[in-house]
């Protein structure tokens, strides 16, 4: 890996992470566009550590919040007797689902799944079921934050689970389900930047134990600036989502993924990238 492979593959993942439009999809997509060649599962993961630490460094006020919570329930013997508690809890639930697929697909989702096919399909599927989500929530209504409850959470920690194959977008994944649920984009979003901690950090130390060949050959250097790049971006599109959604949908999110979706079809029909 070059240093401007590196350079473009940490800006891509940096920018895709946290908006709804698929990082490991366009991690897949732009090198082949490129003529790079797939940097693989392995780096793409680790290459992950860099929004990871951007989610931490945002939210950091968040997570101490939190584990503070998670203790004092402990302690009291009520995990759920106040609301910083309880949200430890349910990130905990969230991640459940995730963690155990993961590892039973972990050969598919490093193979079977990455074909340039599938990532453009999920492109469109996960689109058309972000539009269908965004009209039943807008019909039925937004409920309080405070509703938020422990079986919300795990129906969103199933929802990320889709995220496992590439094109779908973790954030894509769990705020569409969550507006099935008829929970505000913002609120949505913070949980889902949250509940992704555990999951990208869990992925990213895996694959740096279980892929250390295949990733020594690729070189420090090259990993640890696209690590740093992705911080950098990834945080920048944390600032800019949040505050995105606080008065606008997900539909510019969901028009991309459409336009490209047709692209990458185009593209595969006519033999330009297989």
């Amino acid at each position: 890996m070059s240093i401007l492979e590196a350079i473009v593959l940490g800006l891509v993942q940096g920018l895709t992470e946290f908006i709804p439009i698929s990082s490991t999809g366009h991690l897949k997509i732009v090198p082949e566009l490129l003529g790079w060649g797939d940097p693989g599962a392995a780096a793409s993961a680790v290459i992950q550590f860099g929004t990871i630490l951007a989610v931490i460094i945002y939210f950091f006020r968040d997570i101490v919040r939190l584990t503070k919570g998670f203790f004092r329930g402990l302690i009291a013997r009520k995990p759920f007797g106040d609301r910083d508690s309880a949200e430890a809890w349910y990130v905990i639930i969230a991640t459940i689902p995730i963690v155990v697929l993961g590892l039973l697909l972990k050969h598919q989702i490093e193979t079977t799944f990455r074909g340039t096919w599938i990532v453009t399909f999920q492109l469109i599927f996960i689109a058309i079921l972000m539009q269908v989500a965004e009209r039943y929530a807008i019909k039925r209504g937004f409920r309080p934050v405070e509703d938020f409850n422990a079986k919300d959470a795990a129906i969103i920690g199933l929802g990320q689970c889709i995220s496992l194959i590439p094109g779908s977008s973790r954030s894509g994944s769990t705020i569409m389900t969550a507006l099935f649920l008829r929970i505000s984009h913002e609120y949505a979003a913070r949980f889902s930047f949250i509940m992704s901690i555990p999951a990208i950090t869990g992925a990213g130390v895996l694959q740096l134990v279980s892929e250390r060949e295949q990733l020594a050959a690729i070189g420090v250097t090259p990993i640890m600036i696209a690590i740093v790049v992705a911080f950098i971006s990834g945080w920048a599109s944390i600032f800019f989502l949040l505050r995105y959604l606080r008065t606008h949908t997900t539909h510019i999110f969901i028009y991309y993924r459409y336009v490209l979706g047709a692209v990458m079809f185009g593209l595969l029909v006519a033999g330009v990238i297989t």
